[in-house]
């Protein structure tokens, strides 16, 4: 089994240099585009069934009606793919404005509909756009660490995550991941073989409400990460270590 690696001292969290905010939007969900994300969702549950063993655990959680938030913990480049090609629907995504410079995923991006948000930096409008879909009872996704782990386990949890949940009163489903790392795709697929991966949808939970915003947002990222934590094996909870089963 593979073991993450700790770091010996935590990476300061990527900042976008790139400011386009006139980019930021909600997608409008056209016939063509509806039409698009059910194809890309099959090519991905093929790419999976091809280059994985995926287990999938708990979608009986998934909620199919109304809005929520999904947390994810970011491995690697084929969450993405796993989690379009498990999850039953297609919910809202938000992706790092830097992918618009590789022209290939831009063009796939803006035939998906994605909201482009612009990381460690106030973005009213990434906000704006994610409060307007919950209103219109759309699920999205977000991995709360706010970039792919470093080390291969949980990073500490920025409050974007929290904040959206608190403002917009939508549950917060947890959905993990281990096995999907990089490398250890790339090394079973050299050895023509699956890599075993395991994605499981945890319980939905509403955060609570306290009466500081300051106090709530700490606390929410708080159960955010521990939620993902107690999800995962011991040796991807990183800083969330001393969470139990």
């Amino acid at each position: 089994m593979f073991t993450p690696v700790a770091s010996s001292s935590p990476t300061p969290k990527p900042v976008s240099e790139v400011w386009r905010p006139d980019l930021t939007r909600l997608p409008v969900l056209t016939r063509g585009r509806r039409l698009f994300r059910r194809f890309f969702q099959l090519v991905c549950r093929v790419v999976v069934f091809v280059c994985t063993k995926t287990t999938i655990l708990g979608l009986e959680n998934y909620p199919t009606r109304g809005p929520a938030l999904m947390v994810i913990n970011h491995l690697g480049d084929p969450d993405a793919v796993l989690v379009m090609a498990a999850l039953p629907d297609f919910p809202e995504v938000i992706v790092k404005i830097e992918l618009r410079d590789i022209p290939v995923l831009r063009l796939v991006a803006d035939m998906l509909g994605v909201i482009w948000v612009h990381r460690g930096q106030p973005d009213r409008r990434a906000i704006s756009a994610a409060l307007e879909a919950f209103r219109q009872g759309r699920r999205m996704i977000i991995a709360p660490e706010g970039r792919e782990s470093v080390s291969g386990m949980l990073e500490a949890g920025t409050d974007g995550a929290a904040f959206l949940a608190l403002r917009a009163g939508v549950p917060v489903v947890p959905v993990t991941i281990t096995g999907s790392e990089f490398r250890l795709v790339e090394n079973n697929l050299k050895k023509l073989r699956r890599a075993p991966v395991t994605l499981k949808v945890g319980k939905p939970f509403v955060l609570p409400q306290q009466s500081r915003d300051r106090d709530a947002l700490q606390e929410g990222t708080r159960l955010i990460m521990e939620s993902l934590a107690r999800q995962l094996p011991p040796a991807y909870r990183g800083v969330y270590a001393y969470v139990e089963d």
